[in-house]
């Protein structure tokens, strides 16, 4: 699973290194994106993977098998920092095929 998390931080830091409005010069582009790429990380909770960009939650993942509505792996945004939004997944780590950027998972 820790992979899949892997997978879909690089997906994140790949969908910011893509942005088409870059009009810094390289050097302060380069910066801006290491920048954004060191302040990417998670937490393991009991139920959920916290991923953390800087000072703010990029979204959750289902970290458990016992969830009544979603499987292990499926995506969710946040609701707040403490807690996912619970109304649909965005996809799933686990089976591919997600729809993210790096600002969040995709929208419905």
């Amino acid at each position: 699973m820790l992979l899949q998390v892997d997978n879909l931080l690089n997906d994140i830091k790949t969908d910011y290194a893509q942005l088409k409005r870059w009009t810094a010069d390289d050097n302060t582009r380069k910066s801006m994106i290491q920048r954004f790429n060191d302040g990417l990380t998670y937490v393991i909770g009991k139920k959920y993977i916290k991923i953390i960009q800087g000072g703010g939650v990029w979204g959750f993942i289902v970290n458990t098998d016992n969830d009544k509505k979603f499987r292990k792996g499926d995506i969710l945004k946040a609701a707040s920092w403490a807690s996912p939004t619970r109304n649909k997944a965005r996809g799933n780590i686990l089976d591919g095929g997600y729809n993210i950027s790096w600002m969040g998972p995709g929208y419905l």
